[in-house]
Formats: structure tokens, C-alpha cells, sequence
């Protein structure tokens, strides 16, 4: 099952880099730059990213048609972008954008660029095209980061997922490529008894060295081997890879207790790609070498390490379709220390969610919802929870409970959020034998409906999307 079994052997140096080639992708040679790149001084480093940004801004405002009418609506040329603290001469680019501009927005070079989407899981799907080279960058970057845990292609794995572009293309070249890689994909859009049953039974079965998932169903899955009493430390896995949401600290620690092994967070998207992911050493690295971040504030400037705000990347590995100054929509801090592993590559400080994971109190402050959270956790009996917030005087709280539950602890309920909002809300509590995962089979615990502050544009962007 380790790094001598001679299939896994096999696996990572031959059938690996082999499937790559097949399918045009440069993964192994992207790897290879990216295990060099991690251990330069960091001016190198920087050096090569801003080497690389000015590539991509050059081949953008030459090939793709949105970007060549916005660098002349700015009076910009592409020599004017020459690192990164020469980006915030562009505008941001958000999801309506894209949505509006898609077309407009690939390159005339790009070929068999493919239509991709998000999850949906925060709104409509987004649509856009990616190309090999970024599939090829973001492959190599994860497997740049599970090599820091010590596991590799080749490596038994289950894969907890509920995105649907995973979960309806297993076809027969696929299922044999899974067998290949023994990789097992678990759907997480249904997460009964039943099932989890099921998924424990072939886990503790055909055991595996590595996990990948949502972290919110994984604590849902440790939680129901508790109940069965099963020791999933037998299983052999070494490190478990969870991204998708936010990695609160109970799930942490339930997840790493039920399998006695680290859990790595990792953050990105598919639209944003693979942005930053956990060492041993606790530290959050970003994959500098490949994107470039920025943290803007409500206003789209940049602000310092250290400081909070919107996070901003350029993925730039984006030939086929540029993501320039990227709004993820997501709240984090960068690092003002390096990471005591020794790698160079710059560090997230925080992630804390998205912005529709905060709450407005009612005299105006922006809260992360982990303060709600907290009033619940204090709660006995409550199996599961969702918070949405109408608006700044209203909640919905939809609530799974057990028998342990005491119809009293509604009273306790409403202090709670009281005491926390500073002042009196309407609070209409539900409960319900489950809370459904959203369309990309996350959980969402937090849901705010109140409209976070609009960032302000440039008049250059405002124009672009009018036309």
C-alpha cells in the first residue's frame, strides 16, 4: 500500500506520466518546475512569477478579443503590466463579467478548450473554457502538495465528492482508468445510513493510503463509524486532502481522530484553480509559482499582509481562456511570516469563508457566521444545522435533531443570537429529519441573503460590460 508496493511504484513513474502524454498534458514536466520552484529564494521565485504574468498579459491583450478592447478602454499596454504591483491598473474580473463576455473571452489561439462549470453551490453555475495547460498546472500542483504528505499517484485513494462533472462521466475509459489509478469515487450527494454504511464496509474492506473530500461529509461519515463502533485507524490511510469549504476546527479534529492521521486543507476551485494547500508544518501555501494573489478591500484596492479582505488571483496558466485579477468571492488574510518547512512559496494566513458565509448584525457589522455557529454548538442534540439570514432583523434556523434534544433550548437559542447580534431578531426555527447538501454536495451552514457592499469598478470596466 506505500511507496514500495510495486504497483504504486509503477503507477507514479510510468502509467502516470503516461496517461498525461496521452491526454496532451504537460503535468509531468509542470511537476518537476513546480518541485524545483518551491525551495528557491523567494525574489527567484517571484522573479519567475512576474516573468510569467507578463507573458500572460502580452499573449491576453494580443489573442483575446475582451481583453484587447479593455487594455485600449484603459489606454493600457501590455508593457505597462510588468509584475505584480502593476495589476491594480486593471479592473477585477467577476462572474457576471465572464458570464456576459464568455466568447469574447477566449483566446483565438486556444485549442480544444473545454466548457467547464462550478458547482453552483453559491448561485447559478458559472461557465467557462479551460484548456490543457491550466489542467496541466493545477494536476501538478496537487500532486506537488500530497507529495508533502508523502503520498503519490498510484496510492489507494477514495474520493468523497458531489461534484456532478465527476459523477456522470464514468463511462468505460474511465471506470478503467479509476481501476488503474485505484482511486474509488464515493458520490456525496447522498449521505444516508444506509449509504454510509455501504462506503464504510468497502473502505474498511479494501482499505486505502489517502482521502480526498468535502470535510463536511467525512466528519458525517467519522460520526457515523462512531455510532457503529468501527475503528477506522485499521483503514491505513496517511493523510486525508478536504477542500470545497471551510475546515472548521470540530471537524478537523473529528476527522483526524476517527482515522488517527493528519487532515491537510487545501483551497481553490475549479474556476480559480488549486491556490494554496497545507504543509506538515501547518503552514498555508499558496502555489505562488502558478498564481498570483492579491486581497483587495470593499473597494477593489489591495491591502497589506496581514490584513483582511477579498481574495484575488490571476491564475496564470490560463493561456486558453485568462483569469486576470479573478474575484473569488472569498474572505483571507496573507501571512506576514514564512513557513518554518522551509518552502519558499508565500502563505494564506486565513481563509474564512465566503461572503455569503458572514452575517450583518443589525447596527451594521459583518460577522463570520462561526459566532452563530458557537451558540449552536452549546446546543445537545442538535445532529445538524442551517443558518439564513432573511435580512438584517430575520433568521431562518433549520434544525436535525435527536432525542437528547430539549424543546427548552429554543429559549436558549434565541438569548444566544440575541446576545451575539446585540440586539432582538426574528428567529423562525424548523426542524426536519435532514438537511439536503446543495447542488454540489457541500453543506452550507451559514446562508446570508443580505447584499454584501459592492465593490467599485473602474469606468473603463462599467463601459465593457455595458457594450
Amino acid at each position: 500500500m506505500g511507496l514500495t508496493h510495486p504497483y504504486a511504484v509503477f503507477v507514479r513513474k510510468v502509467l502516470f506520466p503516461l496517461h498525461e502524454w496521452l491526454k496532451g498534458h504537460r503535468t509531468t514536466a509542470f511537476l518537476r518546475e513546480m518541485d524545483a520552484a518551491q525551495w528557491l529564494p523567494l525574489e527567484q521565485l517571484l522573479a519567475q512569477r512576474d516573468e510569467r504574468l507578463r507573458a500572460l498579459i502580452a499573449h491576453a491583450a494580443h489573442t483575446v478579443p475582451y481583453y484587447r478592447d479593455l487594455f485600449a478602454q484603459c489606454r493600457l499596454k501590455p508593457e505597462h503590466i510588468q509584475g505584480a504591483s502593476d495589476l491594480p491598473k486593471l479592473p477585477l474580473l467577476t462572474k457576471e463579467l465572464i458570464h456576459q463576455n464568455l466568447e469574447q473571452m477566449k483566446s483565438t489561439t486556444a485549442r480544444n478548450a473545454r466548457r467547464f462549470s462550478t458547482g453552483g453551490s453559491t448561485g447559478a453555475p458559472l461557465i467557462f473554457y479551460l484548456g490543457a495547460t491550466r489542467v496541466s498546472s493545477d494536476v501538478a500542483a496537487r500532486c506537488r502538495a500530497e507529495s508533502w504528505w508523502g503520498v503519490y499517484p498510484g496510492d489507494r485513494e477514495l474520493v468523497l465528492w458531489g461534484s456532478p462533472i465527476e459523477l456522470t462521466r464514468q463511462d468505460r475509459l474511465r471506470g478503467l482508468r479509476d481501476r488503474l489509478f485505484r482511486t474509488r469515487l464515493l458520490s456525496a450527494f447522498e449521505m444516508s445510513p444506509e449509504t454510509m454504511t455501504r462506503y464504510l464496509d468497502e473502505m474498511m474492506r479494501s482499505g486505502c493510503r489517502r482521502i480526498f473530500g468535502y470535510p463536511s461529509s467525512l466528519a458525517l461519515l467519522c460520526e457515523h463509524a462512531r455510532k457503529q463502533q468501527r475503528d477506522l485507524r485499521t483503514v491505513g490511510v496517511r493523510a486525508i486532502f478536504v477542500t470545497g469549504e471551510y475546515l472548521w476546527d470540530h471537524w478537523r479534529q473529528t476527522i483526524s481522530e476517527a482515522f488517527g492521521c493528519p487532515v491537510a486543507n487545501g483551497y481553490g476551485g475549479r474556476d480559480s484553480g488549486f491556490i494554496a494547500h497545507e504543509c506538515p508544518a501547518g503552514g498555508m501555501h499558496i502555489t505562488a509559482d502558478r498564481i498570483l494573489v492579491e486581497i483587495v478591500d470593499e473597494h477593489g484596492q489591495p491591502v497589506p499582509p496581514g490584513q483582511s479582505g477579498e481574495i484575488v488571483v490571476t491564475h496564470l496558466d490560463t493561456p486558453e481562456m485568462p483569469f486576470v485579477r479573478y474575484r473569488t468571492g472569498d474572505i483571507g488574510t496573507l501571512a506576514t511570516r514564512p513557513c518554518p518547512c522551509g518552502r519558499s512559496l508565500p502563505l494564506l494566513e486565513k481563509v474564512e469563508g465566503r461572503r455569503t458565509d458572514f452575517i450583518v448584525a443589525p447596527d451594521g457589522r459583518v460577522m463570520h457566521g462561526l459566532s452563530l455557529i458557537y451558540v449552536l454548538r452549546e446546543i445537545e442534540g442538535i445532529e445538524q444545522f442551517r443558518i439564513t439570514q432573511k435580512d438584517l432583523h430575520s433568521f431562518a434556523l433549520e434544525i436535525v435533531r435527536n432525542g437528547c434534544y430539549c424543546p427548552a433550548s429554543e429559549e436558549r437559542i434565541r438569548r444566544g443570537f440575541t446576545t451575539v447580534l446585540r440586539a432582538p431578531v426574528s428567529l423562525d426555527i424548523r426542524y426536519s429529519a435532514e438537511i439536503p447538501a446543495t447542488a454540489s454536495g457541500k453543506y452550507r451552514y451559514v446562508v446570508s441573503e443580505v447584499a454584501a457592499p459592492p465593490t467599485e469598478c473602474s469606468g473603463d470596466q462599467r463601459d465593457l460590460n455595458r457594450d
